[in-house]
């Protein structure tokens, strides 16, 4: 199979699951009865990304909603390609003879109205230079500690882990740990989760097959979290705190994800790159 194919395949799938993932927010928005308002539905924005010449340098559709269950949901896709910048080409495998790059993936970050469901983030990527290689992961972020939110999305991830390699679960889950944590607070950012990158084991479509199989675990697990808590009654005591938790997804946002440096770096959209950051965040 050609590179080009691969991307293909790579960037139809990541554009299906952006498909699903909407579909099961939706139906959610259409079941909370007690929710004030209609329910919500996601808007799409088209964006184009050009080159440094003018030229076409791929985009993506940036899907956001904000309902009566989600405060605000973005399920991002992307699909650029380009070169990188100089100062940035040796950071990336691949780049550092050949700066050129194709990039494609999905990402999905939820931040709901009760404090009392987590909130989450996904994302998923195949990303091709002079090398080629998936990555991504996805997390929990509890406001209150949810011990069973917590086991429902890594046994998911673990299955899903399992049917790739049993020895990988500890390894991702470890490496979740080691990056969704912040170093000036000294404490994670939630519930930790799964985070992998540069896989290329040279089984492409093992590999793919896994990074299809992380997007299904979270598609599967995550919705029946929401649905089990969004209409259990909340006081604006935990909202407030709630707000000042959000400020800790903030930081590490804007100070460490390396998404968002690669994003920004490579001329993605500014507004689909930050689309993760809460509507609403208080800092004590």
């Amino acid at each position: 199979m050609t590179v080009e194919a691969r991307q293909e395949r790579a960037a139809a799938w990541f554009r299906t699951l952006r498909d699903r993932f909407c579909a099961a927010f939706e139906a959610l928005e259409d079941a909370h009865e007690g929710g004030f308002g209609a329910p919500g539905r996601f808007e799409r924005t088209i964006w184009k990304r050009p080159t440094e010449d003018g030229g076409d340098g791929g985009g993506g559709e940036m899907s956001i909603m904000k309902g009566r269950v989600f405060e605000k949901v973005g399920v991002n896709f992307s699909a650029v390609h380009g070169a990188f910048s100089p100062e940035f080409r040796d950071r990336i495998p691949g780049a550092a003879d050949d700066p050129r790059f194709w990039a494609s993936g999905i990402s999905v970050v939820a931040h709901l109205c009760s404090p009392l469901v987590p909130a989450m983030h996904m994302n998923t990527r195949f990303i091709v230079t002079t090398k080629a290689w998936f990555g991504g992961g996805g997390d929990l972020t509890p406001i209150y500690p949810d011990a069973d939110a917590a086991a429902r999305l890594h046994g998911a991830l673990e299955a899903a882990c399992d049917a790739y390699d049993p020895a990988c679960y500890a390894r991702f889950r470890e490496a979740c740990d080691r990056y969704f944590f912040l170093p000036h607070r000294d404490e994670p950012r939630g519930a930790g989760g799964i985070f992998y990158d540069n896989l290329g084991s040279g089984d492409w479509e093992a590999d793919f097959a896994f990074t299809q199989g992380v997007g299904r675990a979270v598609l599967e697990a995550y919705p029946e979290i929401v649905r089990e808590r969004m209409a259990a009654p909340w006081t604006e005591e935990q909202r407030a705190h709630q707000l000042v938790r959000r400020g800790r997804y903030v930081e590490f946002n804007l100070l460490y994800d390396r998404g968002t440096e690669f994003g920004l770096r490579t001329g993605g959209n500014v507004e689909a790159i930050l689309m993760s950051l809460p509507p609403m965040v208080a800092w004590p």
